[in-house]
């Protein structure tokens, strides 16, 4: 549990059905590549809305995975190959388990709850990759918790797709007057939490039960793979938001990028990650590739939200980076991917895909050893996008 969780234990938050969402979705990762002979530039963290990446569509096929066989194991040298120290992670939150579904061992939410199928699983190992990501993104953020201009004095707020719960905890710990709900379709977040806390499970795709005008914050992040229709998210996140408050959202978009070509989409295992669930998501009618054609600025505004801002963090794979916070970042990162990459492809890549076991196994472990790599300096940008509801609405 995260410190915020302990410190604040004090009495169980009443659970009450409303809308939920899933945890954060894929993190898409991309980076693999040929060596560069020279280290990449540091790599700033805040910055300008970069260009949407261009959506790639050239995919590999499992069977071209298994045709490579298992990767070579290299000999740790010291410098090139990140070491045993960032291998393991420690993080978990005590779940309640419901009834779930299996698939392979792996526990996914109950078919109760929402409609669709959601592509992460929602038991123990998965959930340590959520509490890795907080992190990560605190690190990412420079402690924030989030980037738009709130008073001091919201009284509502609500995380989407809150996941362990950890970012609403940590937001009320924040605001201790402010009144925070975190929605979920799995209930898999703490029992003692602030006071001011509480979660419910449900469905966020389908109607809102909550009030209109009501919220000061609407918050979203890592939903990759868990919408259909995200127009029409934006406009119920619209008319829950009170006039002058806020929503702000921050997703990756899956395509493996560097800054001195060290990463090659066509051929390394971690650049076709990208193309893969762009490809599944495709297939199953969900959009994960949430940068092309800006798809959030244009959806937000097209809800009706104003005063919108757009900025692009870069997240390294991997501790490459010789700047201290991005190294540091990149740890974290390769932690809370490497904790459950089975996890994280199980679904899509078997199930949607139609790639066997052994072909699943045998990309993973290309996507380690790649990763493991510190000569290929790949990031992926987390973009965030906040607006405002016009006070006049």
């Amino acid at each position: 549990m995260s410190s915020s969780a302990k410190r604040k234990a004090q009495s169980p938050a009443p659970r009450s059905p409303t809308p939920a969402a899933k945890s954060p979705t894929p993190a898409p990762a991309t980076p693999a590549a040929a060596k560069s002979p020279t280290p990449a530039p540091k790599s700033p963290t805040p910055g300008p809305a970069s260009p949407a990446a261009e959506r790639t569509t050239g995919f590999l096929p499992g069977s071209h995975w298994a045709e490579q066989g298992l990767p070579e194991e290299e000999e740790n040298d010291g410098d090139s190959i990140i070491g045993s120290d960032v291998e393991s992670s420690t993080a978990s939150i005590s779940s309640s388990i419901l009834k779930y579904r299996t698939m392979n061992g792996r526990t996914y939410h109950s078919d109760s709850v929402t409609d669709g199928e959601y592509w992460a699983p929602n038991d123990e190992k998965a959930n340590e990759v959520l509490d890795i990501f907080h992190h990560a993104m605190t690190i990412c953020l420079d402690g924030r918790l989030y980037d738009a201009p709130l008073p001091e004095n919201i009284e509502n707020a609500i995380d989407l797709g809150t996941g362990t719960g950890l970012w609403a905890i940590d937001f009320a710990d924040k605001f201790p007057n402010c009144n925070v709900i975190g929605t979920d379709i799995s209930p898999i977040q703490p029992s003692w939490v602030p006071p001011n806390v509480r979660f419910d499970i449900d469905d966020y795709n389908k109607e809102w039960t909550y009030k209109t005008n009501f919220f000061d914050f609407i918050h979203l992040r890592w939903l990759t793979g868990t919408v259909k229709d995200w127009p029409a998210l934006y406009k119920k996140a619209y008319e829950g938001c009170k006039p002058g408050g806020y929503i702000e959202h921050i997703d990756a978009s899956g395509t493996a990028l560097s800054d001195d070509g060290s990463v090659d989409n066509k051929v390394h295992a971690v650049g076709q990650w990208g193309p893969m669930w762009q490809e599944a998501g495709r297939k199953i009618g969900f959009e994960v590739d949430l940068h092309s054609n800006n798809l959030m600025e244009n959806a937000m505004k097209e809800a009706g939200f104003v005063n919108i801002v757009t900025k692009d963090y870069k997240v390294p794979f991997s501790p490459w980076s010789d700047d201290k916070k991005m190294h540091e970042l990149g740890m974290y990162f390769y932690a809370a991917m490497n904790s459950d990459l089975r996890g994280s492809l199980q679904y899509m890549f078997g199930t949607i895909m139609g790639w066997t076991d052994e072909e699943i196994n045998i990309y993973i472990q290309h996507v380690r050893k790649e990763m493991k790599n510190k000569d290929i300096h790949g990031y992926f940008i987390y973009r965030m996008v906040y607006g405002q509801k016009p006070l006049d609405a």
